[in-house]
């Protein structure tokens, strides 16, 4: 019998091989939108590190929805083109099926490259532009206002969504994920610290809820149903009076009734400075109520770094999935070691298979 992490994962009419995901990681490496060779050699060493599904970075739905201009983007043929080739060599070397995560920045764009001024905003005279938020609320002090956006500019957003997520479909992932945490656009408007919004889009959860919902609906519309449909949400703010374990609880809900197959569930991020306390699977607790309540499939990420900690979430049942980041970055190895420690096998490259069974 395989140890728990190694065992099988079936979704829809995909089966995972195990439940070792690769997180989607901004690389902030993209020329206009489009990816580039970096984003070749860095994904190409992550579909062959034996893990059982490959996310791509968030990826931007139109020219504001960047966090930084070097931001990968699926809104134009050429950006579309560019994955095309990058996936083209991925798929020549590994099997592995492979996701992507589509966002929009919101008010949390118009900022930095991290290794230039992390979490700090780029001036409109310095190159940044005008940001859009469901509120006209600066992020905190040195952070623009942004414009709120009308009602026919959210119509537009959800467009942009839509033209993505076919656009996925067309470059034929296996997996595609919304986007609604860590402080960007959706999360920004579920969350009652940075919406103040007194339409159909604001005030009460549903309401607030209501943009994600619409824009998760039409996703489903287009999206293959034998394909994987997700959703990146937040289990809370860490924040008094922002959003909640129960608020997750329902949204989770809706989106399994749209029919959206997992969440990986994150937390915090709408503020710079939160309550939240960053240590060892600092979010398994709350991906675990959310599976225990709904029974939806949950994805559980945030410094999980050893085999033990990883098998004892999926042993526990408090995720079906984990989610490695930085981790599976420092050692892309890492499944290769996990599995030979527990004794399971994992799908090696011919050219690796000499130094993996040594």
């Amino acid at each position: 019998m395989s140890p728990v992490l190694f065992n099988p994962l079936k979704i829809n009419e995909l089966t995972l091989a195990n439940r070792v995901v690769v997180a989607p990681m901004c690389q902030y490496s993209a020329l206009e939108g489009n990816a580039t060779d970096w984003h070749l050699g860095h994904l190409l060493q992550l579909a062959i590190s034996g893990a059982g599904l490959l996310m791509l970075e968030a990826t931007a739905v139109n020219s504001i929805g960047k966090i930084t201009h070097n931001d990968l983007s699926l809104y134009t043929d050429d950006n579309e083109r560019s994955l095309n080739k990058v996936l083209t060599s991925l798929r020549k070397y590994s099997d592995i099926p492979i996701g992507i995560q589509i966002s929009h920045s919101g008010r949390k764009g118009s900022a930095k490259l991290p290794w230039v001024g992390p979490n700090i905003s780029l001036n409109i005279s310095d190159g940044g532009w005008q940001t859009v938020s469901p509120s006209a609320i600066s992020r905190t002090d040195g952070w623009p206002e942004p414009k709120q956006l009308t009602v026919n500019q959210i119509e537009e957003l959800r467009n942009d969504f839509k033209n993505t997520t076919i656009r996925a479909r067309r470059l034929n992932f296996d997996c595609i994920e919304l986007h609604m945490a860590h402080g960007y656009l959706l999360h920004q408007f579920i969350s009652p610290i940075s919406n103040h919004r007194t339409d159909a889009y604001g005030g009460g959860l549903q309401n607030r809820c209501r943009l994600p919902l619409e824009i998760g609906k039409e996703m489903r519309d287009v999206w293959p149903k034998d394909k994987i449909l997700g959703a990146r949400v937040t289990g809370k703010d860490w924040l008094e009076g922002g959003w909640s374990i129960e608020d997750c609880v329902f949204l989770v809900e809706e989106l399994k009734c749209i029919g959206f197959d997992y969440v990986c569930v994150s937390s915090g991020g709408i503020l710079p400075i939160t309550n939240l306390e960053f240590k060892p699977g600092y979010q398994v607790h709350l991906a675990r109520e959310i599976k225990q309540r709904t029974g939806m499939i949950t994805r559980t990420a945030g410094m999980i770094t050893t085999t033990e900690q990883a098998t004892e979430i999926i042993d526990s049942g408090s995720a079906d999935l984990v989610a490695l980041g930085k981790e599976i970055v420092r050692n892309p190895r890492w499944v290769f070691e996990a599995a030979k420690n527990l004794g399971a096998s994992v799908r090696c490259p011919q050219q690796y298979e000499r130094c993996m069974n040594a």
